[in-house]
């Protein structure tokens, strides 16, 4: 059968499918994306006519990456492991972390205590009660450093979940890295710097005085 045919015969079916299901009861008049966008119930080969496979799909690993970056997938290269861990004092995160790696796991993915995810040093008033409670306290470089004490940052890749203090903890991690030697080249990984997020999903709204929880973010 020709490509032609077989195109129209899909169409043909595709129709009559979409009789039966117009007939059909259901829950919602329409469906629509978190963006608003309207979903049809299902999609076909009518549907990307005129979809140019190059410039819209692409080849594993070649832009725009519709189906991943590396060209063989995880067939080549195995997905980073990474459990999300911080305990109040940078020398516990560092021991958790040294543990995971012997354990096998491939990144290191940090949980921030609220102090630091608001920018505050811990000696701050507005941080008081809150150290120790969730994620590890970091307040300086020295406290970065000590968080990778003897963990090679150029060879493993460390994810960040931070938000509004994101370019001042990233350079604190860069500043570490380059006191152990490595190269900013040589790093990698990822930085969570979305205060839009910090601020609607998480309700971690920052408040000029009173408790930095007041408006009930934690971790959960």
């Amino acid at each position: 059968m020709a490509l032609s045919d077989d195109n129209e015969q899909i169409q043909q079916r595709a129709a009559a499918w979409r009789e039966k299901a117009d007939a059909a009861s259901k829950r919602k008049s329409s469906y629509k994306t978190l963006s608003q966008l309207p979903v049809e119930p299902v999609y076909g080969p009518a549907d990307v006519t005129d979809s140019d496979y190059l410039r819209d799909v692409g080849l594993p690993g070649e832009y725009p990456y519709l189906r991943g970056v590396h060209p063989t997938g995880y067939r080549s290269r195995l997905w980073t492991m990474r459990m999300f861990a911080g305990f109040g004092q940078p020398r516990e995160t560092n021991e958790r972390f040294r543990f995971l790696m012997d354990q096998g796991e491939t990144g290191l993915s940090v949980a921030f205590d609220m102090p630091t995810l608001y920018g505050y040093d811990h000696d701050d008033e507005r941080a008081r009660g809150e150290f120790g409670k969730c994620g590890v306290a970091v307040s300086c470089l020295e406290d970065m450093q000590t968080v990778f004490d003897t963990i090679p940052l150029d060879q493993v890749t460390t994810s960040m979940t931070i938000n509004s203090p994101a370019a001042i903890i990233w350079a604190m991690y860069i500043a570490a890295a380059e006191r152990q030697g490595a190269s900013m080249a040589s790093l990698g990984g990822t930085l969570q710097n979305d205060i839009l997020k910090e601020y609607i999903a998480q309700k971690r709204v920052h408040l000029p005085a009173g408790s930095i929880h007041a408006a009930g973010g934690r971790y959960g």
